[in-house]
This record gives C-alpha cells, structure tokens and sequence, in this order.
C-alpha cells in the first residue's frame, strides 16, 4: 500500500536516536538466520556428498543459494518499499520467510528418508533451493530495516550490531554437529544410512532456534507508521512517483557500482571457500576422499569449528569496527579487512595439522565482519528513501552474481589445480585479496 497522508508535504526531521537495546531488537532475528545459513555453509557439501554427489558437481549444487538470492531480494525489497501492514513493512517478509526456511531445515538432512518421493539427491537439492530462497526472503528485510529505522549517525554502529549477531549465529550454527559429537550423538552414519545424527540434529535446532529469534525482533521492533517514515525521509506523502523497475536500474547510485567492483571478488572468495574447505582439509589434513569415511566426517565437523573460529574472530573484530572506520574512514578499514582475510585463505595450503587452521581464520573473520558492515553502511546514505528496499535488494546481485560464477567454475577450477581442492581454497585466498586493493582504488564515496 502507498504511503498516504493528508498533508501535501511534511517538514524534514531527523529520526530519534536509538538505544543499544532497541538497535539489539531490531537485527535480533538475524542470529537465528544465521544459525540456520552457517549450518547450511558448513555441512551442505557434506550432506550432499554422503547422498551421492560427485565432488566435481557440488558448486553447481551451491548455485541453488546465489540464484534464489539474484531473484528473490529485489523482488521482496520492491514489495517491501510498496508494502505496509499492521505488523509494518519490513517484518511480514521476516516472519514468512523464516518459517519456510525452518521447514526446509527439517527436512534437507532427511533427503535420503523421502526415495519414494524423489532420488535423495534430488529430494536434497530441492529443499536447498527452498531454504535458500527463504533465506533471502527474511535477509533481505533485515538490510533495509536498519536503514528505515537507524539515524544516519548511529549507521556505523546499527550494521555493526547486525554483524555481530551474525557472526554469534555463525559461531553456533557452525560448532553444532561438533558439540552434538561431543556430547555422545553418533557422528557416523548407522547401518543403511548415509547422513550422520550429529548434522540431523544440528538442522533441527537451528530451524527452531530460526523460527525463536526472528518472533523475538517481530514482538520488539516496531517499524515506524508511513507518516513518520515520510516525516524523517522528507517524503511528499501525495506526489506519485512511478518507477519502472528498468528506470531504478538506470539511477542506481554510482557508489553501487563502484562497491560492485569490491563484492565481485569478495564473494567469488567466500563461495569457494564455502563449498571446498571440507573436501580441501580431509585431502591436505586427514588424507581422504570418501565421504562416508570416519576421517572425512572428523574434516566435516572440524570445518564447522573452524568455520565457528572465524565467526568468533569476526564477532570480536566488529565490536571494534564501529571506531575504527569512523577514525581510518570506511574505504581503508574495509582493504586492510579484505586484504587479511585473503592471507588467512592462501596460507590454508600449507598447513597441515588441523589446530594450525585457526590461525588463517583470524584473518577469515576479520575480512567476514567487515563484508557484512562496511558496504551496507557505505551505500545506505546513497538510496533514496522511498527505494531503500528495492535497492538493497539490486545490491544483492553484487553478491549472487559473484557466487554464480564461481560455482559455474569451480568444477574446472578443481579439474586445472589437480583435483586438490585446498588449492582452489588458495585460489579464493588471491580473490579476496584484489577485493581489497578494488575498495581502496575504485570506490569514490563519502566516508
């Protein structure tokens, strides 16, 4: 529904300062979502391996994720700008896609129970497909939520909130099957199957844990009333502006290219970094290929530690992000972050005892924090208010399209660096580091 109000214009006041607690409620239900995404990361390739998956095939199985997100976020961000309900504009998109991706949750690491239905392999791929589009349905609202609802001054630390609590979800969702192991659920699979308990169990209580955290941030958080929205946006409520969706993509703002640029490389990076560390540390470290293997298993879930290791670091990082982009400037925190990420990935290839690895994670999650804070808080003071949502979600492309084609080539990138995946891990290490050099030469924004 359009925004509606009967005075023709209303003076431009600035949104109210908001306390840590109500900065905290608003991206809350961001910790459970990506519980269920960092379970996702850590133990797709190993689901879908234990199910029959050639190890050449698994990035274009991960293809589900950026593909969902490519046409999915503008869609809902359009919706979202248009939208308003009892419960507001944003968080009808939260709450549904939560709930659809919970369900998907239940089900992926079950794929092999449903052969009557579909091939499991199949059955598995349709539920990634499903998760991952409900993923990008509830993201996306997230992104836009703390620019409808935070004051320009108060930007830095509203998307380094949000980091935070990401990076808290990433560290459970990642250590899950590991804790599961240490407390006595079998990390094998029994007779006649094939996915182990441990990641059963893990996807049932990270959809549960999903489903909790996103009603908590939909009870606490209420989104400001079309007049007030309008009010501090210094929106005229009755002219009509109609855009079609070829006329937003002509004004996208120039800083939105020139972090496309940075993105590009950033998440070629973590895309293969996602789908090969597990098969790159069972080669280099536990000298297997077989997925259902006790070693290759014991590489799983040591890939959901790690994994949780560089959530923890980039917990810790974004705590301090706040100061220093306001001190350094946006652009050069965001190189410096990149730059350590891709060292912490190149320097994978030559180790081989698994506790050596939290070492690269260091830098892993220092250039993760700055990933999910700095380009949002650079180009959130560049949209227009009225397509905020829309416009968040085209940015989203800068994140698919990357991921697109890197799981297109990361099959022959494993063919051309000698079926050794821990050197495509290398590979997205070099990535990671021109990410950085492009943030600090191409974008021209304001810090």
């Amino acid at each position: 529904m359009a925004f509606t109000n009967s005075s023709s214009t209303l003076s431009n006041s600035s949104k109210p300062a908001l306390s840590f607690w109500k900065i905290w409620n608003i991206s809350f239900g961001f910790l459970g979502v990506q519980i269920g995404y960092s379970l996702q990361n850590a133990n797709t390739s190993r689901i879908l391996s234990a199910i029959g998956a050639d190890p050449h095939h698994l990035s274009l199985f991960w293809l589900a994720a950026p593909l969902a997100g490519f046409f999915v976020q503008p869609i809902v961000g359009l919706s979202s700008d248009k939208t308003w309900t009892r419960i507001g504009r944003r968080i009808p998109f939260i709450l549904g896609g939560s709930f659809v991706s919970a369900f998907a949750m239940f089900f992926m690491p079950n794929s092999e129970h449903f052969a009557q239905i579909l091939p499991p392999l199949i059955f598995g791929a349709t539920m990634l497909l499903l998760m991952d589009t409900s993923f990008n349905v509830t993201m996306q609202p997230f992104r836009a939520l703390v620019s409808d609802m935070v004051p320009e001054s108060q930007r830095n630390k509203g998307y380094a909130i949000q980091s935070f609590l990401i990076n808290t979800g990433a560290v459970i969702g990642s250590i899950l099957p590991f804790v599961l192991t240490w407390i006595g659920v079998a990390n094998e699979p029994g007779p006649g199957q094939k996915v182990a308990p441990t990641v059963i169990w893990a996807f049932y209580f990270g959809g549960g844990a999903l489903l909790l955290s996103v009603l908590w941030t939909s009870f606490r958080t209420k989104e400001y009333p079309p007049e007030e929205y309008a009010k501090y946006n210094n929106i005229d409520t009755e002219e009509k502006v109609k855009m079609s969706f070829w006329d937003l993509l002509k004004n996208i703002p120039s800083t939105m290219w020139q972090l496309s640029v940075t993105q590009f490389f950033s998440w070629f990076s973590l895309f293969l970094m996602w789908v090969y560390t597990t098969q790159g540390i069972a080669q280099n470290i536990w000298h297997t290929i077989d997925p259902k293997s006790k070693e290759f298993n014991e590489a799983g879930n040591w890939t959901g530690v790690i994994f949780a290791a560089y959530s923890v670091f980039a917990a810790l990082y974004s705590l301090v992000l706040t100061p220093l982009a306001d001190r350094f400037g946006r652009k050069n925190t965001y190189m410096i972050s990149l730059v350590a990420g891709g060292l912490g990935l190149l320097s994978m290839m030559f180790i081989t005892d698994k506790n050596l690895l939290f070492i690269p994670m260091i830098g892993v999650g220092i250039a993760w924090a700055a990933i999910l804070a700095l380009p949002y808080a650079i180009l959130s003071s560049s949209l227009p208010a009225r397509q905020t949502g829309v416009y968040m979600g085209i940015f989203n492309a800068t994140i698919t399209i990357p991921q697109i084609a890197a799981g297109l080539l990361g099959g022959v990138a494993l063919r051309l660096l000698n079926d050794n995946a821990i050197n495509v891990i290398a590979l997205a290490g070099g990535s990671m580091i021109l990410a950085g050099v492009f943030a600090k030469v191409v974008i021209k924004s304001k810090e």
